[in-house]
């Protein structure tokens, strides 16, 4: 039996990778196979999420896109599409439009005919066919000529205007915390989020120490008897969980493990959700062992979106 703290890390160092590679960095988190990346891991990894149409997986990759060119019936045409999940800002020469692989691989799957998506799309694909192969239009894409889409780099992203930037700015942070909370944070919408998986985490093999981790409760002072009574809990919890894998698969081992297990969850929002989960959790109001990560977390994003994060 292992006994952590909470934690968080911004994952702010993969708004600088290639989208593979950011895909495959929180994909593999579900899994912890995080051994397996090599510089030639992250291509095979994201083919085959979106081969199998693993889309949780594909919301973990962001890109910004401007768009010229498109006649004011175009612009109507692709609004009239009710747009999921993308973030679109418009002004007089063109279109603004924030959202994640799965955003515009479901545009494409809903909407094949629509020229602004054939057009967005095309670009995307040109750069990364992997993500579209299986689901292409069988005559291909043949957008109009006239639309012009360029990719909006990150510095440009940080340069838009506060309310912009809360839109169109999106952030990933891992968060290393008990069940408990992981169900508290899922609620959140629109985020994205990927964690852990105890169902195919098998935690008596050796990269796992071979023990059940758990998050230490800021609710029992360490030495007190409340402590020891969960202490005790958790070794007992262990004992029986690692006793059913000798015989049973790691989702129906889990079924005895408790809300104080460690996990792992990442949670990729644009900085406007991220405002609104720190309105909420860094409350009095909130539960207490999620303000003791929002708090901080919350901090720290003030001091990195200054004027923007409040």
């Amino acid at each position: 039996m292992r006994v952590v703290d909470p934690s968080f890390t911004v994952l702010d160092y993969l708004d600088h990778e290639s989208l593979a590679v950011r895909i495959e960095f929180c994909g593999r988190v579900c899994y912890k196979s995080e051994d397996k990346i090599d510089q030639n891991s992250a291509l095979p990894f994201v083919a085959k999420m979106a081969e199998h149409g693993h889309n949780s997986v594909l919301e973990m990759g962001v890109l910004t896109l401007r768009v010229n060119g498109a006649s004011g019936d175009q612009v109507a045409e692709f609004f009239f599409t009710q747009p999921r999940y993308l973030q679109i800002d418009r002004d007089d020469a063109s279109l603004l439009v924030t959202g994640s692989v799965r955003a515009f691989r479901e545009m494409l799957m809903f909407h094949p005919e629509d020229q602004v998506v054939q057009a967005m799309c095309a670009f995307i694909n040109k750069r990364h066919p992997y993500f579209f192969s299986t689901i292409l239009p069988e005559d291909g894409l043949n957008p109009d000529p006239a639309i012009q889409v360029s990719k909006v780099p990150l510095a440009e992203v940080d340069a838009l205007s506060p309310e912009q930037r809360k839109k169109h700015r999106h952030i990933a942070v891992k968060f290393i915390v008990n069940r408990a909370i992981t169900h508290e944070i899922v609620r959140h919408r629109p985020c994205s989020f990927l964690q852990e998986s105890q169902r195919y985490c098998r935690y008596s093999d050796a990269k796992f120490g071979s023990e059940v981790t758990f998050i230490r409760p800021m609710f029992f002072e360490q030495g007190s008897p409340e402590y020891a009574i969960w202490q005790k809990a958790m070794q007992d919890t262990e004992a029986m969980y690692l006793e059913l894998l000798e015989t049973s698969t790691p989702q129906a081992a889990r079924t005895v493990l408790p809300n104080s297990c460690k996990t792992e969850l990442i949670v990729y929002a644009n900085l406007a959700e991220w405002q609104h989960i720190f309105n909420l959790r860094t409350t009095k109001a909130a539960e207490p062992s999620m303000r003791e990560v929002m708090i901080p977390l919350h901090r720290d994003f003030q001091k990195r979106f200054t004027g923007v994060i409040s």
